[in-house]
């Protein structure tokens, strides 16, 4: 009998020498107690060496997934062409499959070779010539760790580290925008108060402010590239029939350097957001598809990674980011919460509001099976993705009372889907007029105000009456 034996150095094949001890598995660690006694039972019969790290990755990775590698084909059919008859004890069941039906050699695998490997473990560094027992342990380590880097396919694309710290660097940039804007409004304002209701849009305010400096220059100046034909009239004409203070060249020197901040902070913002847009289609494709980038990428940061929220059952997905919420509700034993960020999602807005919560459950449901595509898949697009968000929308056209669409419009729909949320022109962002919904009085409200006129009407004859009575008396006594 032979045995294969795999190092971190290379391929050993062994010579049982007495195989009738494996039948007693309890006994055999007593027969490699020492280098003596393991000599008397097996014996080198061949080693092929790893010649690079390479090599030694790629065997090992082969060995993990139970597959023939082709240096150990070589190595077995080099070696077992004389002794084809003779048996081969392996380590692992699956390589022992994978050898008999490539190499049509007859392997054992059980109890005593399991202890057999374990005792030739024990004793590998005396058995081997031609390699010492710090190379072994050197070359040990270096295979552990290419076989660790291996397994984890570490690709740059696929950190969601960045699109953690994206995001959270993307709501700071919010803040100190609108503290910015709202601290330039203040501050311009008093010398130019009717601009801050013209000029609504915070970038467009800052660029306005820096095309004219004071209210004077304001009709001399072109503000056709930053701002419509019907605003730039507007401002003009308020300009010259401004109340606002005057101001020095110094106080407008600083303003004019804050704007340079606004400006400079929203134009870093709309490239850190083209950036976390790019980063969630490599990295989430799916669940940008199904809720959006910035919804996605907010429960990635949430969850702290991609593969933890992959974790995460539907319903937790579902209420991520209520949580003082839902342990509120089940102290005081009240309604738990109906969902978390994912009701910032486009298909949760479309939604009437008696069906959010039906509609948050089914895309919730959806989203962790594609968080889990995108996480575990191996495709780099989205798959599942545009599916599920089909899925949806028909569950809401039912929900609104609606015909299911056809199979062509559904497949029109998902040849160019509108998925690009948090963007200028998206409609969803829009006013939905179907989301309005008015309540019906029950019949018991409309017959208490019934109730309630006649009452009132009965109280008005009644008082009437009285005065009247009271009126003929008085001329009765009178008369």
């Amino acid at each position: 009998m032979l045995v294969l034996f795999e190092t971190a150095a290379g391929h050993a094949l062994f010579s049982m020498l007495e195989p009738s001890k494996l039948k007693k598995p309890d006994t055999l660690h007593e027969a490699f107690a020492t280098v003596e006694s393991t000599r008397k039972l097996v014996k080198l019969k061949a080693f092929h060496k790893f010649e690079d790290t390479a090599e030694a990755v790629q065997a090992a990775t082969a060995l993990v997934e139970g597959k023939l590698s082709a240096s150990m084909r070589k190595f077995l059919k080099k070696n077992l062409a004389t002794d084809a008859k003779e048996s081969l004890a392996v380590f692992d069941a699956k390589l022992a499959g994978a050898i008999r039906d490539k190499l049509d050699i007859q392997c054992v695998f059980d109890d005593g070779v399991v202890q057999l490997m374990r005792g030739l473990r024990s004793q590998i560094d005396e058995l081997i010539s031609g390699t010492s027992a710090s190379e072994m342990r050197s070359m040990a380590i270096g295979l552990a760790h290419s076989l660790s880097r291996y397994k984890l396919k570490f690709s740059p694309d696929k950190v969601d580290t960045m699109i953690v710290q994206a995001i959270g660097l993307l709501d700071d940039l919010d803040k100190e925008l609108n503290t910015y804007a709202m601290r330039l409004k203040e501050w311009y304002g008093w010398h130019f108060p009717e601009l801050g209701k013209i000029v609504p849009d915070n970038l467009m305010y800052a660029k306005a402010i820096q095309k004219m400096g004071i209210r004077a220059k304001c009709k001399d100046s072109d503000f056709s590239d930053i701002m419509p034909e019907e605003i730039e009239k507007e401002m003009k004409e308020a300009a010259e029939i401004s109340m606002g203070t005057e101001v020095s060249d110094e106080d407008i020197t600083n303003i004019l350097m804050l704007c340079e901040q606004v400006v400079s902070l929203s134009e870093y913002r709309s490239q850190l957001w083209d950036y976390l847009k790019n980063r969630m289609q490599a990295i989430a494709p799916n669940l940008s598809v199904m809720v959006g980038e910035l919804v996605g990428a907010r429960l990635i940061a949430h969850a702290g990674s991609l593969m933890n929220l992959a974790k995460q059952p539907a319903s937790t997905v579902q209420i991520l980011g209520a949580e003082k919420a839902l342990f509120r509700a089940l102290k005081a034993k009240h309604d738990t919460p109906k969902y978390g960020l994912i009701y910032h999602a486009s298909l949760v807005g479309q939604a009437q509001p008696k069906h959010k919560g039906k509609i948050s459950r089914v895309l919730a449901a959806k989203c962790a099976l594609s968080i889990r595509v995108d996480a575990l898949g191996e495709s780099s697009g989205a798959t599942i993705g545009y599916d599920g968000r089909t899925t949806v929308e028909e569950r809401m056209r039912v929900l609104e009372g609606k015909l299911p669409r056809s199979k062509a419009e559904i497949a029109t729909a998902r040849a160019a889907p509108a998925v690009t949320l948090y963007a200028n022109g998206d409609g969803s962002r829009g006013y939905n007029p179907s989301a309005d919904s008015t309540m019906k009085a029950s019949d018991g409200a409309k017959k208490g105000k019934k109730e309630k006129k006649e009452k009132a009407e009965k109280a008005e004859e009644k008082v009437e009456k009285k005065e009247n009575h009271e009126k003929k008396e008085k001329k009765e006594k009178k008369e």
